[in-house]
């Protein structure tokens, strides 16, 4: 079973973008295009890791990550900030509001596949997708 990923973004370049690449790496990837889809898929899905846009229309993103981190039942999923307004002071207020990374857009996909997986070790919950699943697409058979 392999390890289960939420981008939320509501540029869909950037959600396939992501997901697609996170894929490849053998993850399991769900998308949601806004913040209650978001709080949807978490609930039902229950993602190790979630990227999360910073601009969205409604609640961003740095609204959403403090209250999901203010939940007991999901304030463990690491949460990446993503972002295409890298402003002097936009990685300190995403980590400040709970994100546990922080990525700036436009993606680098070398980039996001390492954050991902770093910060995946780093909580603990260390991604069970092995190299060769990758390459059969994500079967581990």
């Amino acid at each position: 079973m392999s390890t289960r990923v939420l981008v939320v973004d509501d540029n869909v370049v950037n959600l396939k973008l992501a997901a697609y690449v996170l894929q490849l790496e053998g993850y399991e990837v769900v998308t949601a295009a806004e913040a209650e889809g978001a709080v949807a898929s978490v609930r039902e899905r229950r993602p190790a890791l979630i990227l999360m846009d910073i601009q969205m229309p409604g609640k961003d993103g740095l609204t959403l990550t403090r209250e999901l981190k203010a939940d007991p039942s999901t304030r463990d999923i690491v949460i990446i900030a993503l972002t295409a307004s890298a402003m002097k002071g936009d990685e300190e207020r995403a980590i400040s509001a709970g994100c546990d990374g922080y990525i700036a857009k436009p993606i680098d996909t070398r980039e996001l596949s390492r954050a991902v997986k770093s910060a995946l070790e780093r909580s603990g919950g260390a991604s069970n997708v092995e190299s060769s699943d990758a390459a059969n697409g994500g079967d581990p058979s």
